[in-house]
């Protein structure tokens, strides 16, 4: 049996700011993620239904680093004592710790988010990165937030699409 989902809520049609339309549709995103993995088991949460492996609090966790890397540490220049945590090694498989619950996963997650968001909020879309994976190349090389922001928003929209047909397999419920 097929259950349709309420989408949550995109940014307002008549928002004519990049910056607020980016900002918005990052938390549409990041709330469709959340949405999706509500309601599913431990198991559901922990296990894969899919060849390549991966389980959803991994994808989780890995979105939560995604935004550390990302903006902490990548535009706001931050020291980040572990940005490859999500993976067994970088550019590695996916990881949660047997210990780690899925109230911590989800806990860190929004703590990444809020930070994010305060970044975004003090800086310019023209800002461009503080460092590069740790290294600071020179200024031209490096990414403005506009372009980190749809970067992340592609990213999301990926994952969110995964966890469609993740949410699907688990238990029918569909919806954006």
């Amino acid at each position: 049996m097929t259950v349709e989902a309420d989408p949550p809520a995109e940014p307002d049609v008549t928002l004519t700011s990049p910056a607020e339309l980016l900002a918005g549709y990052l938390d549409f995103y990041r709330d469709a993620v959340l949405r999706k993995l509500a309601g599913l088991t431990d198991e559901e949460l922990r296990g894969s239904r899919l060849p390549s492996g991966w389980a959803p609090l991994e994808l989780l966790k890995h979105l939560a680093y995604v935004e550390l890397r990302w903006l902490q540490w990548g535009f706001a220049g931050q020291q980040v004592e572990q940005p490859w945590g999500d993976m067994e090694a970088r550019g590695g498989r996916w990881r949660v710790e047997a210990g780690e619950t899925v109230e911590e996963v989800t806990a860190f997650f929004r703590a990444q988010c809020e930070r994010s968001r305060a970044i975004v909020a003090g800086a310019r879309l023209e800002d461009r990165m503080a460092t590069l994976g740790g290294r600071v190349p020179p200024e031209e090389e490096r990414p403005t937030l506009i372009w980190v922001l749809f970067h992340l928003l592609q990213e999301y929209a990926r994952h969110v699409g995964q966890l469609d047909v993740v949410r699907e397999l688990a238990d029918g419920v569909t919806g954006e």
